[in-house]
Order: C-alpha cells, then sequence, then structure tokens
C-alpha cells in the first residue's frame, strides 16, 4: 500500500481526538429536518415534467462540452439569464454551476489589490476562500453589529481604494439576518459597495421569495446579489445579479467561470422550471405555517436553550460539546427524526448546535412530535440559570 504523508495523517489523527471527523452519510430515512429543499421542490412531480416541457425541441446532447466561453454556453443559458434578470429584476444574470464557485470567482476576482472588504464574521466559508484568493484586504465585523462595521470604516476605509461590504440576508448557521435597511443606509454614507448573499432566503423570504434584496429601494442599493438555487429552488446553480458592466467584468476576469465544464443543458432547464413553480405562493404559505408553529413552541416552553433563529426556515439549538450535540441529534435520529449536528470546527468551539429546517411539506404533528423529544433530550445539557 503506498505510504501516505505524515502530516495529512497527523489532521485525521487530531480530528478522530476532537470527534470532528466527517464521514459521508449513508442515504438516510426518518422525516426530513436537516435539508435545505425548505419549499419541497426537488420532489415535486411537476419540476421534472416542467424540465421535460424546456427541454422538448431541442437537440440537446446530455453534457455541455466545454466551458461557456468555448462550446457550453448552449441556447438555453440565454433563456434562464433573461428570466432570471425578469424575476429578480435585476439589469443583467450570470449563471454559475454552484453557489460555491459564484462566490469563490467573484470575490477572487473582483475586490483588486489596495481594495478592502468588510465582512460579518458568520459569512458562508465560499466567500472567505474567495477572499483567500484574492488580492484584496479583508476585515470581519462582528455578527451584525453595524456599529462595529462603522468604527472599522472608519478607520480603514481610504478615499482612493474601493470598498465593499458583504453580508448574508438568512445566515446559514443561525437563521438569522441583518438590519437589511440600516446596513444599506451606511452603506451609502460612507460610498461602498454592498454584496448581499441570498443563498438561503431565496424561495423563503422577501416578496414572492425573491429574497430579502427584493424590493425596490433595496436592490437598486445592493452592487451584487447572489442567488442560488440548491436549497429553496431544489434543484442546482446560482447566478450574480448585478449591472451589465459586473457581468462583462465577471466573464473577463472570473476564473470559476472561465476555466470550468458549463452546466449541462438539463441543469439549467432545472433552473428555469423551479421557478415556475416558485410562482405559486401556497407552498411558501405552508412553508411559513409550519416556521410559525415551531417559533410558538419555544416561545412557549419555559425550557432555558440558547436558541439561535430569526425569520427564515432555519433555527438552531446550541448545545456546547461536539459529543454532547452528536449524542443528542442520534438520540433524535433513532426516533426518526433526521436532524445534523454542526460541530466544531465548523462552528466556534462552545457554539455546536442542533441546525433544524424547517419545510413546507413537515406536517404540525411531526414538528411537535420533534419538538417534544428536543427537550427531553437536550434536558442534560441545559445552559445554567
Amino acid at each position: 500500500m503506498m505510504k501516505f504523508p505524515k502530516r495529512l495523517n497527523k489532521k485525521l489523527e487530531q480530528r478522530l481526538a476532537d470527534n470532528a471527523f466527517r464521514r459521508l452519510p449513508s442515504a438516510a430515512e426518518g422525516i426530513d429536518f436537516c435539508s435545505n429543499d425548505y419549499l419541497g421542490l426537488s420532489r415535486d412531480p411537476k419540476l421534472k415534467e416542467f424540465i421535460g416541457e424546456i427541454l422538448e425541441g431541442y437537440d440537446f446532447g446530455e453534457g455541455s462540452t466545454g466551458s461557456r466561453l468555448i462550446s457550453g454556453n448552449h441556447k438555453l443559458y440565454k433563456e434562464a439569464e433573461d428570466m432570471l434578470t425578469t424575476w429578480y429584476a435585476s439589469e443583467s444574470a450570470l449563471i454559475f454551476n454552484s453557489g460555491y464557485d459564484a462566490n469563490i470567482g467573484f470575490f477572487s476576482s473582483v475586490p483588486q489589490r489596495g481594495d478592502i472588504v468588510f465582512y460579518d464574521e458568520y459569512i458562508h466559508a465560499s466567500i472567505r476562500d474567495g477572499l483567500s484568493m484574492g488580492n484584496a484586504g479583508s476585515f470581519k465585523f462582528r455578527h451584525n453589529d453595524l456599529e462595529h462595521l462603522e468604527s472599522l470604516l472608519k478607520k480603514y476605509l481610504v478615499d482612493d481604494n474601493e470598498c465593499y461590504v458583504v453580508t448574508e440576508s438568512v445566515f446559514s448557521m443561525d437563521g438569522d439576518s441583518p438590519d437589511l435597511d440600516r446596513l444599506i443606509n451606511l452603506c451609502k454614507a460612507y460610498d461602498v459597495n454592498l454584496v448581499v448573499d441570498e443563498a438561503h432566503a431565496v424561495g423563503v423570504v422577501g416578496e414572492k421569495g425573491k429574497g430579502l434584496t427584493f424590493s425596490q429601494g433595496r436592490r437598486e442599493s445592493v452592487f451584487a446579489r447572489i442567488v442560488t438555487f440548491g436549497k429553496g429552488p431544489g434543484v442546482h446553480g446560482a447566478a450574480v445579479l448585478g449591472s451589465q458592466k459586473l457581468k462583462d467584468y465577471l466573464v473577463n476576469f472570473c476564473r470559476s467561470l472561465i476555466y470550468t465544464t458549463a452546466l449541462p443543458p438539463h441543469s439549467v432547464a432545472g433552473i428555469m422550471a423551479s421557478h415556475r413553480l416558485m410562482i405559486d405562493d401556497g407552498r411558501r404559505d405552508q412553508l411559513w405555517d409550519r416556521i410559525r408553529c415551531f417559533q410558538n413552541k419555544l416561545n412557549t416552553t419555559e425550557v432555558l436553550m440558547e436558541f439561535k433563529g430569526g425569520d427564515s426556515a432555519i433555527a438552531t439549538i446550541v448545545i456546547p460539546g461536539n459529543e454532547n450535540v452528536k449524542e443528542v441529534a442520534k438520540l433524535l435520529n433513532d426516533e426518526g427524526f433526521r436532524v445534523k449536528p454542526i460541530v466544531s470546527p465548523t462552528v466556534p468551539k462552545g457554539k455546536e448546535r442542533l441546525r433544524i429546517c424547517l419545510h413546507s411539506y413537515n406536517s404540525f404533528e411531526e414538528i411537535e412530535s420533534l419538538f417534544d423529544r428536543l427537550l427531553i433530550f437536550v434536558k442534560p445539557y441545559l445552559l445554567d440559570v
């Protein structure tokens, strides 16, 4: 057997020692409280039907055959991007293979050497990775703390440099949101560019599920919006929304777009089909009824838990310690509830948590049953009064 590098093996051993070793899970059974399929679109038979209708009449192969700048820019790309510009009321849309690709490409190519990026400390790993690949300076501000952000702007902002502020409309680990109107006003006051990742908002929050930045007064004040389609829309891919000049720039300089094989026609048709399904507000109304049901259960319990969340489909219960949160998750899974533990180093040590995702297809009985079991299993790990 080929020798494995000692340093890599040491890092694996440390993960095992910290009870933080990751393994790919097997296909799980049980009630889904862990996936990002908030609206249940991935399982809707109409999605396949609509994809088939969109592809009908086109003589496409199964693959895209190359990058978008060579042979992969098939006709559906223009149709889908035109649809997205209309749907999200943007001047342009540029489709990427995933939200990760969009973020590493955008943040490694748009901020230039000498520019400054200020980002929320809880920003997604893909944005951090993109910034680490670029040449701009960057500073993190405390989570949703606009006073701290303003103090950094005052300290580091230089007139000759371009500046970007980055946040998420719904944070993936806590399910909360920034005070977007205050943030927009702050960015206007300091003449900086605001970038908002709408990954966990699309399909769920805002007018028709079009995100927190969709309203006219907000979207016109945002330099770029990143929307992803693997969560609420139930398919795959992502898009950067912004000006036509921004799109032109990304096509010319964004390496994660230029040097990757394009999405196949079926995937692009999926983006179009899922948005056709999202026109119906009934599924979103069902989801919000279930979100309020869970929130009401939390608000009426006397059990002291560190609950994090907001007006979104994500709720988390903090249970410090990798071993502790894994044990509670196992107990819930043994009872038939698919709930995932989020362990360090994904989250800071001491802030390990259960991440609970609610869906339009979860019944009220399932939510109440999950909550009842949660109270029992979390009891040994309750915070001190």
